[in-house]
């Protein structure tokens, strides 16, 4: 046997091995379980969309989406990444999860209220400067504190392993929606108001169910801890910042094609971009199963031994992804959007090796910020946002949507490769 024959051989037995050891475990299931989740997630979605498209025209949607938005962007920008602070504490010490609990609901309310009340008084005193008008404007704005209690909250039933509890609450979130969106259509009493007020309801309820499912398994009422929310603050800033980073690096471009070309041309993109989230759906959900796991973990050296199988088997299986995708990309794209949109594909060919590189970016991401959260995880974000920044400057001019495309690709490349020097140089790992 050649010595390429003998390497081949070995690499397959080692990723089987490590397949079977995944398997063996309950990772493999929460990951599908949770995946399967999200493609239903993606579905309801789907119709929620045009439920509200149908009942409420292009103008009561427009409006519905800015109020959205509104809330979503506020609840970005507030949570502060104590999210992610929640998942890594809890994991690694289940014994205050009660106290967990009360800092994210005084966080949430308090921040997110001030927030909400900082942004409408200042849109009631510049009123021409307001995306929306009167109750509307805050009823959207009543989105951010609810949204970031059941962001902090759904967090901590991930981070004490409760996975399959995770999933029926963001399940539950999108049915609950549903069915009172329908209750307002039933009723004939349909404004785009009341349909976003359905939401808000449905989040609500969501919220609510989540505390139930907590105080099941033990939470119980307690004093808020300054202490631990400021010991967290560093940990969740970082990841906050480095999850802003990260953010620009990735949608900067659609902005910029804009900008720099014309509409159509962001039209083409944005079809690329929204195909390649589908594919990176996956390792998007591993991570999530992932962080909390090895947060978990006492020892480093099982915790990166865990970590290499893992990114791995999703190296080799995003790599397989992007090849059938490859080759399909242009009939799919035809298929789903038509004959116009296929100027997409080459954007979305020269996207595939990102989404790979990303794969491995982001579960190596998980695994350092299980660690402590280095501050090379702002880092290496900061520096791929700004090496995406020149190369969209210099590359969309020359080569258009396909420049925005490679842009991203040498972007995640660049935030991969920090992030194995840093491991490389033993920063990372044990052994």
């Amino acid at each position: 046997m050649s010595i390429e024959a003998a390497a081949v051989l070995s690499i397959r037995r080692s990723l089987l091995e490590c397949a079977r050891g995944l398997i063996a475990s309950d990772f493999v299931r929460h990951v599908a379980g949770t995946l399967t989740n999200r493609l239903l997630l993606l579905g309801i979605g789907i119709i929620t969309s045009v439920m509200v498209a149908r009942i409420l025209g292009p103008e009561g949607r427009g409006a519905y989406a800015v109020a959205m938005g509104i809330g979503a962007m506020g609840v970005q920008a507030c949570n502060l990444g104590l999210h992610a602070s929640n998942t890594y504490t809890v994991a690694r010490k289940p014994e205050l999860l009660s106290t967990l609990v009360m800092n994210s609901i005084a966080v949430g309310i308090g921040l997110g209220g001030f927030a909400a009340a900082a942004i409408g008084t200042f849109f009631t005193l510049w009123p021409n400067l307001a995306p929306l008008q009167g109750l509307f404007l805050w009823l959207s704005l009543c989105w951010i504190p609810l949204g970031l209690c059941y962001l902090f909250t759904t967090n901590l039933l991930l981070g004490i392993q409760k996975v399959k509890a995770y999933n029926r609450v963001e399940l539950a979130a999108k049915i609950f929606s549903v069915v009172l969106i329908g209750i307002v259509i039933w009723s004939r009493f349909v404004t785009a108001e009341i349909v976003f007020v359905a939401g808000l309801l449905a989040l609500g309820l969501s919220l609510v169910w989540t505390f139930q499912i907590l105080h099941r398994h033990g939470v119980r009422l307690t004093r808020p801890s300054f202490s631990l929310f400021t010991g967290n603050l560093g940990y969740s800033i970082r990841g906050y910042v480095a999850a802003f980073f990260s953010f620009v690096a990735l949608r900067l471009d659609l902005l910029l094609i804009q900008y720099l070309l014309d509409v159509e041309q962001a039209g083409y993109y944005s079809v690329a971009v929204s195909l390649t989230d589908v594919l990176y759906m996956l390792p998007v959900t591993v991570g999530t199963i992932l962080f909390p796991k090895l947060s978990g973990m006492s020892e480093d050296a099982e915790r990166w031994k865990y970590s290499k199988k893992v990114v791995g088997i999703v190296a080799v299986l995003m790599t397989g992804i992007a090849i059938i995708a490859l080759y399909g990309a242009r009939p799919l794209i035809i298929m789903l959007y038509g004959l116009a949109f296929e100027p997409a594909t080459a954007a979305f060919i020269w996207l595939l090796p990102g989404i790979v590189l990303l794969s491995v970016s982001s579960l190596l991401m998980n695994y350092l910020a299980s660690m402590g959260m280095p501050t090379v995880v702002m880092y290496s974000a900061g520096l791929a946002a700004l090496a995406n920044l020149a190369l969209n400057l210099t590359l969309i001019p020359m080569w258009g949507v396909v420049g925005a495309s490679v842009s991203m690709t040498v972007s995640a490349g660049i935030m991969l490769s920090v992030a194995i020097a840093y491991i490389a140089l033993g920063h990372g790992r044990t052994s």
